[in-house]
Parts: C-alpha cells; sequence; structure tokens
C-alpha cells in the first residue's frame, strides 16, 4: 500500500515539476503573453480587466512563477505532492486498518473465523470512512457507505479470486 502510495504520489510531484519547467520557460520566451494571460484568469475570476492586468503586474514582479504556479496551475506550496509523507501515511492507514481484524482473528471461534472477521472489517471500515468524512467536513454518512461499498466489493472480489483458483480459505 505504501509503496504504490509513493510510486502515484512521485509521478503526481514528476507532473508538477515538468509544469513548472514548462511555465518557467513561457515566462523567459514570452512574459508579456504570460502576464496577458494571468490577467485573463483574475479578469475570469471577476475582476475588472484594468484592475486584473494591475494585479498580474504586481504579483509578477514579486514572484512570476509563484503566481503562476498558484492561480494558472493550481500548484502551492503547501499543497505539492510529497510522496514519502504519503507513503508513511499509507503505511500507518494500513496499521491501524489490519488491527481490528487481527485482534478479531485472535480471539474469534476458529468455526465463525471468516464470517466473524468479514463483519468486524467491513462494520471497522464503515467507521473510519465515517470519521474520515467527519475530519473533512462532510456527510457521515455518505463517508460510512463510500467506504462500506468498496470495502465490500475488495472483499467479494478477492474472495471470488480466491474460490476461482480453489485457495483454501
Amino acid at each position: 500500500m505504501a509503496a504504490g502510495e509513493y510510486v502515484s504520489v512521485s509521478s503526481q510531484a514528476d507532473t508538477e515539476r515538468a509544469d513548472l519547467t514548462l511555465e518557467r520557460l513561457g515566462l523567459e520566451a514570452d512574459g508579456a503573453a504570460e502576464h496577458d494571460e494571468l490577467a485573463e484568469i483574475y479578469a475570469r475570476r471577476g475582476l475588472d480587466p484594468a484592475l486584473a492586468k494591475e494585479v498580474a503586474r504586481q504579483l509578477m514582479a514579486h514572484d512570476a512563477l509563484g503566481a503562476h504556479a498558484r492561480d494558472e496551475l493550481g500548484i502551492h506550496e503547501n499543497f505539492t505532492a510529497r510522496p514519502l509523507q504519503a507513503a508513511f501515511a499509507s503505511a500507518a492507514s494500513f496499521v491501524v486498518g489490519a488491527a481490528m481484524p487481527l485482534l478479531t482473528a485472535v480471539v474469534a471461534p476458529e468455526t465463525a473465523l471468516i464470517p466473524l472477521i468479514a463483519g468486524t472489517s467491513l462494520a471497522f471500515l464503515a467507521l473510519l470512512g465515517a470519521l474520515a468524512a467527519y475530519a473533512g467536513g462532510g456527510s457521515m454518512m455518505t463517508g460510512a457507505r463510500r467506504v462500506l461499498v468498496w470495502g465490500a466489493l475488495a472483499m467479494g472480489l478477492t474472495a471470488g479470486v480466491g474460490m476461482l483458483f480453489e485457495t483454501p480459505l
């Protein structure tokens, strides 16, 4: 999980770096066109065209690449891709998410092991989905339902593949 997250976020970081390089080259090649482009962005957001040009001029005088990165590309230094941070967060989430099924496996009777692990896993997924939605300011019910449905689908597909290849339960 963590390795996949690292690779995915590294790809995002590569894309951000490539976009910034292209923007830097555009600024070097034709700063006036880049100014007009930035002013047009501000005008589309509701500024008077004259004010939009002045805002673009002042921001570009202060930090041209930063202004274009933020307002044209949507890249902000506080929200740039951080592959290692994402990998560690994914690993920690995996450990926390695996705790309940492992604990269930330790205490559950062998005859009811599979349904109890599946049930507690789904319940824990719903709880974590609700908490994540709450933390993000969203609907806890929607978050719980989304994680529960996708978790159940993943479990079902995994069990189906296992049955297809006749792996023991």
